[in-house]
């Protein structure tokens, strides 16, 4: 894997919505299925639920070679106090047909945004999905992960290999993980008329604490960075957008590092696929981080 060159990468400031993914690879290995739900020390059972909040940090950084475009990732936080956050990845496979797979996860974003204090959702994040797909016209396909906050319980919906991470007390509590039809070919929302919808999504709900740091990302983020390098880059960073950055930055500096033996080097090997019988002979693998659009939400529980 060639080592690209990168332009200054783009943040953006809370309450946003903007897009801008690449091939998608996700897995549900034992290995992963295992690591959906951590359970943290004795003491870390919720109390007594409060009112709380989100203050969130967001950076994005696009595959190389669709920086131009702002690439295919797209997302949404909501203006109130980080009540919803949407993610979507655009599948990268709809440029061979001559469609740019940022329109979908672009539209379907911007829908998620419109439905959002919507009745009928009624904070209901798969119905949220449901709402958007529908209301998505776009040709295309993209993986999406929508959270919402209600009354200390984040809920949260996904549809192929987006990621949400949960950390308290320097320990990850909670982890989702992908679906996949098989290897290379996650779950997604599609304009096709046979495709997975709201119905697929695994749904979760987690009674958070304050204090609780949550990272949202594309498969950019989990494909190049283990979990544990997640907690240590949280555990440095108060600030959750400098948290945000610095998550980013270690995802693009492992996407480029052939040698790295990264999270999606590892599942690949886990599948089958690895170097040449003749190649293992002298001892190598296959290495290497995944080029790919980098996207990286934090956010801190506080009080209200």
């Amino acid at each position: 894997m060639a080592v690209s060159i990168f332009r200054p990468s783009v943040s953006h400031p809370q309450n946003s919505l903007y897009s801008t993914n690449s091939p998608k690879i996700s897995s549900i290995s034992d290995r992963k299925r295992k690591s959906f739900l951590h359970c943290a020390s004795s003491d870390s059972a919720p109390p007594t639920r409060q009112e709380v909040s989100l203050s969130v940090g967001m950076y994005l950084i696009p595959h190389p070679n669709k920086v131009e475009k702002g690439g295919e990732d797209a997302f949404f936080v909501s203006s109130d106090n980080g009540g919803v956050i949407a993610v979507a990845d655009g599948v990268s496979g709809w440029a061979e047909k001559n469609v740019d797979p940022a329109l979908f996860s672009r539209e379907f974003v911007a829908n998620v945004s419109s439905l959002v204090g919507n009745g009928e959702v009624n904070y209901d994040p798969r119905i949220l999905i449901k709402g958007a797909h529908a209301a998505t016209s776009s040709t295309g396909s993209a993986t999406v992960i929508v959270s919402i906050l209600e009354n200390g319980i984040l809920k949260i919906a996904s549809v192929g290999d987006c990621g949400l991470r949960i950390i308290r007390k320097g320990q990850m509590i909670f982890s989702t993980f992908p679906l996949e039809h098989y290897f290379d070919c996650p779950y997604q929302l599609s304009s096709e008329a046979v495709t997975q919808t709201y119905l697929d999504a695994i749904v979760s709900t987690v009674d958070l604490q304050v204090g609780d740091t949550i990272i949202i990302g594309t498969d950019g983020l989990f494909d190049n960075v283990f979990d544990k390098e997640i907690v240590s880059v949280v555990t440095e960073h108060d600030d959750v957008s400098n948290a945000a950055k610095a998550l980013a930055d270690l995802a693009r500096n492992h996407s480029v590092d052939t040698k790295f033996d990264s999270p999606f080097s590892l599942e690949a090997r886990a599948r089958g696929f690895d170097v040449p019988w003749w190649k293992k002979v002298f001892g190598m693998k296959l290495t290497g981080g995944k080029l790919d659009d980098i996207t990286v939400i934090v956010g801190k529980v506080k009080s209200t």
